[in-house]
């Protein structure tokens, strides 16, 4: 009689179902009048994480009625979302953020968005949406050459008004999926409260349709289970983050403790939506980032945020609490990788995610991070 057990780790909850059975093989052989029995020894195999080879497959554990199903940019629970939506690609949307462009539509529905450093100190953000479709989104603008680094893991396309054209040339070169205005990309339209160019929006839903071919995003960083404690738990306490970019870009956060969430002010005031919601965030990520110029060879020179095979430091805010980490991203297509500074994983709170991306290099204005 032998036992085979198999193990496999469901989906991010972190439980194990054992799948036990029970045979014998006695086989009687009669030569000659003499009897004897001999075992017939069964293969066992343990089905691990890793890559492996085995001659005889085991069937996988049935899933537990608790196992839970989750948006991966957020870890939120999916349970109720359609089969439809949750494979759907991520729409990683070039949104403009200077004075002229607030209040913005929808961009507290996105969620991750990245805010980079842009010309004359402005930033400039890539919101990513999957988890929620609103109906219309903008101002939607032109994108830059770092774009393609920084939300190339997303897998999806992205999309934005657009660009100098050796800059577009480049990021469909490198096998980045775009829709853009200027290229016949459909889904975009002008409205009439503000002057152009701070006035173009655009339909998710016809992007969507327009990267139907495209996966689900996968899961961009460490999250821990519903009631779970951050890595960031065993940090600091804290209730405000300012941010210099520069003297354009001056954006902070304050925790809100009722609603266990960051609220974002630009300017000391607070960051609002055209239908009048703070924009909010459970985790705030803070990146150093080097910037550098490009030629001014077939177009004007710009600053490039440079993230791709590149690594540095920052910090990571999960709920009000804050710890010093190390970032890398090893390719266009890699995601960011966040670690301790002992070299430990980092995971964060379920929830939207916003991610600072701060020179500390690169620029001729001052530059800070403060928490309190």
């Amino acid at each position: 009689m032998c036992s085979a057990y198999a193990a496999r780790t469901l989906s991010r909850m972190k439980t194990n179902q054992n799948v036990a059975g029970l045979s014998g093989i006695v086989a009687i052989v009669l030569l000659l009048a003499a009897c004897t029995s001999t075992a017939v020894p069964s293969s066992v195999k343990t089905q691990t994480p890793s890559p492996s080879v085995s001659r005889l497959a085991v069937p996988s554990a049935p899933p537990s009625p608790s196992q839970e199903v989750v948006w991966p940019l957020t870890g939120v629970d999916a349970t109720d979302a359609s089969p439809k939506d949750l494979a759907r690609p991520a729409l990683s949307i070039k949104i403009e953020n200077s004075s002229a462009a607030r209040p913005q539509e929808n961009l507290d529905a996105a969620d991750v968005v990245f805010e980079e450093y842009v010309e004359y100190g402005i930033s400039r953000l890539i919101a990513v949406y999957h988890s929620d479709a609103p109906k219309s989104v903008g101002p939607v603008r032109s994108m830059r050459p770092m774009d393609k680094n920084i939300m190339g893991s997303m897998k999806g396309p992205l999309v934005f008004s657009g660009a100098q054209g050796r800059f577009i040339d480049a990021t469909v070169k490198s096998g980045q999926k775009i829709l853009t205005q200027d290229r016949g990309a459909y889904g975009f339209y002008r409205t009439s409260d503000k002057a152009a160019p701070h006035n173009l929006h655009g339909y998710p839903s016809d992007f969507f349709k327009q990267a139907a071919d495209m996966p689900q995003p996968p899961q961009q960083w460490g999250i821990v289970e519903d009631g779970g404690e951050p890595t960031s738990a065993t940090g600091d306490t804290i209730s405000k983050i300012d941010i210099l970019m520069s003297g354009r870009s001056k954006p902070s956060w304050k925790w809100d403790d009722g609603a266990k969430s960051w609220q974002r002010f630009e300017d000391g005031k607070a960051h609002v939506t055209t239908a009048g919601t703070q924009i909010g965030a459970t985790n705030v990520v803070v990146l150093w980032v080097t910037v550098k110029y490009t030629s001014a060879k077939g177009g004007s020179s710009v600053p490039e945020t440079i993230v791709a095979g590149k690594d540095g430091a920052g910090y990571v805010v999960s709920g009000n609490t804050e710890i010093p980490i190390k970032w890398s991203k090893a390719g266009q297509f890699d995601p960011f990788v966040f670690t301790t500074e002992a070299g430990d994983p980092v995971e964060l709170l379920p929830g939207k995610t916003w991610v600072e991306l701060i020179p500390n290099k690169g620029v001729d204005n001052k530059t800070s991070v403060d928490f309190s």
